[in-house]
């Protein structure tokens, strides 16, 4: 098994990406801890599930505890929680911007933050970013704000941790196949166009899948043994120029 005796904590675990990711994990053998906003999705995953908040910086310090208490030091960080709407700028409020932030940047950042000492020498930091970063999108302006926020940080990150021989990079994913499509409180009308305007946009003329972003995070913590700092597109070539 590829990953017997690897121990890993994947935030945002219960569904979708995160869920890929742990399942994969598991299935190779590594022992893995992940957290949601609730446990009831993680019924009948083999794994340690803690019920935490992101944004919540006690949730985070208890994270923290459960990590040491159970596995003592991590050979994983994947940092996947996120949270997106779709308001276009005139119509964002205060609430959207703070929560936008609050979780996906604030959380990501304290996140890895206290976690960091847990991850042992050679091990890895992999943080879930969008290729919303680095263009823009209606209605996504300030969740494309947030997660530039993460990208950079995975370069800090990087440049301090590499010590300890700790690789740190992010995975941007474009449009994937997951139940929410990555945004919440769309009606499922808007939902519908939302995928459909991505399969006509991305060069592949498809979505990914939680299988292949999965795969992605998985080569950066554990194969790409030489790279730290990097941006790993799954996007099907929507943010690299391609015309199709």
């Amino acid at each position: 098994m590829k990953y017997l005796g690897k121990k890993a904590v994947v935030t945002g675990g219960t569904h979708g990406m995160g869920r890929a990711t742990v399942d994969k994990l598991i299935a190779q053998g590594a022992e893995v801890l992940l957290t949601g906003r609730s446990t009831e999705k993680a019924a009948g995953i083999k794994a340690h599930a803690i019920a935490s908040d992101a944004s919540n910086l006690q949730d985070i310090e208890r994270l923290a505890t459960e990590v040491r208490e159970r596995l003592h030091e991590i050979d994983l960080l994947f940092i996947n929680v996120g949270y997106a709407t779709l308001v276009e700028i005139p119509d964002v409020t205060q609430d959207d911007y703070d929560r936008t932030f609050a979780v996906n940047t604030k959380g990501a950042f304290f996140t890895a933050q206290v976690l960091a000492p847990l991850v042992k020498e050679g091990g890895s930091i992999v943080f879930t970013t969008s290729i919303a970063q680095t263009g823009g999108a209606v209605g996504m302006s300030v969740y494309s704000g947030a997660k530039a926020a993460v990208r950079s940080f995975g370069r800090s990150f990087a440049a301090e941790l590499a010590p300890r021989n700790i690789r740190v990079n992010v995975v941007s994913p474009g449009f994937i196949d997951t139940p929410s499509m990555g945004v919440t409180g769309v009606p499922a009308e808007s939902l519908q166009q939302f995928k459909e305007e991505g399969d006509r946009i991305t060069p592949l003329k498809r979505h990914g899948t939680a299988d292949e972003v999965a795969d992605a995070v998985l080569f950066l913590a554990f194969d790409a043994t030489f790279t730290t700092g990097a941006d790993l597109s799954v996007d099907g070539g929507l943010g690299q120029g391609i015309s199709a």
